[in-house]
């Protein structure tokens, strides 16, 4: 039997999924409606100096890192599945395409969140 690449991809997807389906809203209502308008959260919520000290715990690099990085994997992994139900059926260079991108912003992502310091 071959091996395959595909469960490690699959494994991110989900982990990326259940992310996004649990963390995304809470996100986007603390990031986007409820810090801007002031709606039941301290007014310095979202302030540079406290997001900076959340930055440069490990805990929030963390946090960061895994809730960027997974939701980068599993919209990599819709994109190359819906590439593949419109037609486009070419495996490696599909995947070097679409999941090319993800590797290297989470590269990038690790590097930025390192090089802010602890």
């Amino acid at each position: 039997m071959k091996r395959s690449s595909a469960p490690i991809f699959w494994s991110m997807f989900g982990a990326g999924g259940l992310l996004s389906a649990l963390v995304g809203p809470a996100l986007v209502y603390l990031t986007g409606i409820a810090a801007p308008l002031s709606w039941g959260v301290p007014l310095d919520l979202m302030s540079y100096p406290r997001m900076l000290a959340f930055a440069q715990h490990w805990a929030g690099k963390a946090v960061v890192f895994l809730v960027v990085a997974l939701f980068l994997w599993h919209a990599a992994h819709r994109i190359y599945h819906t590439l593949h139900d419109l037609g486009l059926h070419s495996k490696a260079l599909g995947q070097w395409i679409v999941y090319g991108p993800s590797a290297l912003l989470t590269a990038w992502l690790a590097w930025a969140l390192l090089s802010i310091g602890f």
